[in-house]
């Protein structure tokens, strides 16, 4: 939090001061009252004795002065807005080892579905890119508020060999470079990788690619699809089937998402995957923002010290 008037917190020195000088009167009360009574008839005289309750309308006065002050000081704070436009870029990678069933029916379609139901819940006004991660990198179809052309090129992504990861990522820094509204603003871009892990191929180093995306504000969300327990089964001639281990690599998808200043996700299940998107959808569907929130520690002060002060004259017949 961040203040334009910052010197008027000094001014919360008085909260102090104030609760001083209610004891000092408290007292006085007490020893008039005395001088004036015999101390022999003051339970006849008196009632049931406050207590503790007689501290709590003084303690609301106190916190509400206390609000009060840091309102006046005009306090900042990020406040978390929704956004009306973005780009959203998903990189699926398609390779070979994708095909593995470690996460039920495959790693490629579970990815898939759950980028399907990851199109229904991102903000109508966004637009949404598709990339495909082979031995190349290819546009499946450039970013559009038509979900029906984004939820197609996903059905249309078929397997390929190699994981061209930065590749990937550098067309997608392209893309991004290139969107801009019809009045000049050019929305916020960022990309959702989702890889089993290690590059194959390709003819830029994923690391070099994720930082020139953050250079250009893009950051890389990834997502590892899989277990260390994947296995692939290549057909050879003669009809026999070799199996290859292709085990999730996380080092290079942390790195990416670490060096262009996204977050990595680990998913081990389809279930998991779903999270992974639902959490993304709420989180791509906001920005902070820095704003002026005097007004809620004004009307929390108020509210605070006309409570005390009910209370007081509930409970006393007087305030404070």
């Amino acid at each position: 939090m961040s203040f334009d008037r910052p010197l008027m917190l000094a001014a919360l020195v008085l909260v102090p001061v104030l609760a001083g000088l209610w004891l000092l009167q408290e007292r006085r009360r007490s020893a008039e009252a005395s001088r004036f009574s015999s101390l022999a008839l003051l339970p006849n005289l008196v009632g049931e004795r406050p207590g503790r309750r007689r501290i709590v309308p003084l303690a609301l006065f106190l916190v509400g002065i206390a609000t009060l002050t840091v309102g006046a000081a005009r306090p900042h704070a990020k406040v978390t807005v929704p956004r009306k436009e973005a780009t959203i870029i998903l990189a699926v990678d398609v390779s070979r080892s994708m095909a593995a069933q470690d996460v039920v029916p495959t790693r490629a379609a579970a990815a898939r579905k759950a980028a399907d139901a990851f199109l229904v819940k991102v903000p109508s006004l966004y637009k949404v890119g598709v990339i495909g991660i082979g031995s190349r990198a290819f546009v499946a179809v450039p970013p559009t508020v038509d979900r029906a052309l984004s939820h197609d090129a996903l059905a249309s992504l078929t397997q390929s060999e190699g994981t061209a990861l930065g590749d990937a990522i550098a067309l997608g820094t392209r893309m991004a470079k290139k969107q801009r509204s019809a009045d000049g603003f050019v929305p916020p871009t960022s990309m959702l990788l989702l890889s089993d892990g290690a590059r194959d191929g390709g003819r830029i180093a994923p690391a070099a690619a994720a930082r020139a995306a953050k250079a250009a504000h893009m950051p890389v969300s990834t997502v590892l699809v899989g277990t260390p327990d994947g296995v692939v089964t290549v057909p050879l001639q003669g009809g026999y089937q070799e199996q290859i281990r292709v085990p999730a690599n996380v080092g290079a998808l942390r790195l990416i998402a670490r060096t262009s200043g996204g977050r990595f996700y680990r998913a081990r299940t389809a279930a998991a995957l779903k999270k992974v998107y639902e959490q993304l959808a709420t989180r791509t569907g906001h920005t902070t923002k820095d704003r002026q929130i005097s007004d809620v520690f004004a009307a929390g002060g108020l509210v605070i010290l006309l409570s005390g002060a009910g209370l007081s004259a509930l409970w006393f017949r007087r305030i404070l």
